[in-house]
């Protein structure tokens, strides 16, 4: 598993089945996608979906095992309209996934805690970005380093030139799979809270207090012995999250 960090970005997409964006942008390709509870916070154009995808870097899997549905986590990566994760192939995820079974995919991004002056109106500011369908296996060696590629660069630009490629018995231990971004929907929320105006006079602090993620300094390994240099991504990346 390819273990690097970067900063959190935002997503939500809607496509019809050629890919091409919705003539309506207001309302999802497939009913299963609509932003049913708090209707005006959903989101379904190409601009949104991919841009919360692009602005992270976890996301979760939800499938229907043989003992119950599980969700887990793992890394991925955006390239057009797919999204590519990986794993162990003995995991019961992508044992699964050779099924007709759908996936569902969940990116969110918590960009702060919404304090109003009463408990119920308390809130989180917050983008989420679900897709639905069913991965696909990449078997193509070709388009495997490609997936494999589109991940790393998405947690750490500039890692895939700088690191050894994944050999031949690497790779068989490693499944890359696909999801297509057709059916997808982002919800969001932003501002500062909603307090009922009976409230509003209360000396009680209301307000949004943002939730900010970081890089810490970069600690090499213990049997590190190459050099006191850090390789470009890793230095620029450092410096541009120190200055986000």
């Amino acid at each position: 598993m390819i273990l690097s960090m970067q900063l959190l970005k935002p997503i939500i997409l809607s496509l019809n089945q050629s890919g091409e964006p919705m003539p309506d942008e207001t309302t999802p390709t497939n009913p299963r996608m609509k932003v049913v509870r708090v209707p005006e916070r959903g989101a379904y154009d190409r601009e949104t979906v991919y841009k919360t995808f692009d602005d992270g870097y976890l996301c979760h899997v939800g499938y229907e095992s043989d003992n119950g549905p599980v969700v887990l986590p793992t890394l991925y990566g955006r390239h057009e309209d797919s999204v590519y994760f990986h794993g162990s192939p003995a995991a019961g995820m992508f044992r699964r996934a050779k099924s007709d079974a759908e996936v569902s995919l969940t990116v969110t991004h918590v960009d702060g805690f919404v304090l109003a002056r009463s408990l119920f109106h308390h809130s989180m500011n917050y983008r989420s970005v679900v897709a639905i369908g069913k991965p696909e296996r990449v078997i193509d060696k070709q388009e495997i380093n490609f997936g494999l590629e589109v991940i790393t660069e998405n947690c750490l630009p500039g890692r895939w030139a700088e690191a050894r490629k994944p050999n031949e018995v690497e790779l068989r231990q490693t499944a890359v799979y696909k999801i297509s971004i057709t059916d997808a929907s982002v919800k969001a929320r932003e501002g500062a809270p909603g307090d009922d105006e009976e409230d509003v006079e209360l000396d009680i602090w209301a307000g949004v207090f943002p939730v900010v993620t970081g890089i810490g300094a970069p600690i090499p390994a213990p049997d590190f012995t190459a050099g006191t240099d850090l390789p470009s991504a890793i230095s620029t990346f450092s410096r541009v999250s120190a200055d986000s």
